[in-house]
């Protein structure tokens, strides 16, 4: 009785799913690119070095009832030049994935690219951009005609003997509040505990940055540019390092502003402040996600930009990206293309891609 009981169950389930799947559209998407990024300068806080890989991240899968849910699975493929096949990197792709008007959730092995806003250097460095193309974990995002917020569990890394555990989550919200004013802030915290098996000298360590901010969107009050737009913030950052039981406290200024000009533009990335990153000389990027250069206690970088190539399903850039600080000056070149097709490309003209194609304008 209670056999024939489970098959009804089996029956009914399977059943009531025939019409959901039977809605169902096959999906796919390829996103390529390449960077060549020479970095020469001081040495100081970063070294000199040559960055050259390119990219290939397809991915398949299908969406059902009316394209709200998705199911897609693919790999990221990046791959150093120059070296054959040696220093690549595979990266998996699965993730399931709701949209509504107003909600849209993540869960799995998700590409970067779903956020809203990609992570400003302060929160993750460019080379780091570069070789962690995937969130691993979840993503919740609420869209409004006026703004947004998203919250990001990344686990960066499972705990073994080998390798320690870390995770981070990511907060940003901004809300366009009146006029050409807005309202927003950034929250991550970042985790690195022990390996399995610790020995006595390793320790837990915590990572806090708060980044409230205030920016003016300006474009529409200046025709004459295609961008014009400035925030200004504080940046707190709570370091400890639980083996000594000390909190660091460091606290500065940021400024950031964009102007554009048809193909042409300037960003500027200024902070002013006490050392961000009093823990990196002791653990590097496995605890401060972001860019080297925010141990100083002022940092500037300037990006002078050309959009060589630009439209719905491509992008090729060109920077000059001058690095001040004090103790150090640095000047990097950079080449990045990036093409993006899925789809819906032909069919609705770009309409459901989520703004992927164009989203890393600026940076890769």
């Amino acid at each position: 009785m209670l056999d024939r009981l489970k098959i009804l169950i089996a029956v009914v389930c399977v059943a009531a799913a025939i019409p959901v799947f039977a809605q169902q559209q096959f999906r796919w998407s390829v996103d390529a690119g390449s960077v060549f990024e020479n970095r020469e300068g001081d040495d100081h806080y970063s070294p000199d070095q040559t960055i050259t890989f390119t990219r290939l991240s397809p991915e398949v899968g299908f969406s059902f009832l009316g394209g709200m849910h998705s199911i897609m699975g693919g790999v990221s493929w990046y791959q150093p030049l120059g070296n054959g096949w040696n220093g690549y990197k595979l990266t998996p792709t699965v993730y399931y994935r709701y949209m509504s008007p107003s909600w849209r959730l993540s869960l799995g092995m998700l590409p970067r690219t779903q956020l809203m806003e990609q992570l400003p250097t302060v929160l993750m460095s460019d080379s780091l951009r570069y070789t962690e193309p995937n969130i691993r974990g979840a993503l919740v995002q609420y869209v409004h005609e006026r703004g947004f917020m998203e919250l990001a569990l990344d686990w960066r890394s499972l705990q073994t003997e080998a390798q320690r555990e870390a995770f981070s989550v990511y907060f940003h919200g901004r809300w366009n509040a009146a006029w050409a004013l807005e309202l927003g802030g950034r929250l991550q915290v970042n985790h690195l505990a022990k390996t399995s098996n610790a020995t006595p000298d390793q320790n837990v360590n915590d990572d806090i940055s708060v980044n409230p901010y205030v920016g003016l969107n300006l474009a529409r009050f200046t025709p004459r540019l295609d961008s014009l737009n400035v925030r200004a913030g504080l940046m707190l950052q709570l370091e400890r390092d639980r083996g000594t039981g000390v909190w660091h406290r460091p606290c500065g200024f940021m400024l950031d502003a964009t102007v554009e000009w048809r193909f042409l533009g300037i960003d500027e990335h200024l902070f002013v402040g006490k050392d961000l990153f009093p823990l990196y000389p002791k653990y590097g990027a496995m605890l401060n996600m972001g860019d080297p250069n925010y141990q100083a206690k002022v940092y500037s970088r300037t990006n002078v930009y050309a959009y060589i190539f630009r439209n719905r399903f491509m992008n090729l850039y060109a920077s000059l990206d001058f690095h001040y600080t004090p103790d150090a000056f640095a000047f990097w070149q950079k080449i990045a293309l990036r093409v993006y097709i899925d789809d819906r490309l032909w069919d609705d003209k770009g309409a459901g891609k989520e703004a992927r194609s164009l989203w890393l304008s600026k940076y890769y």
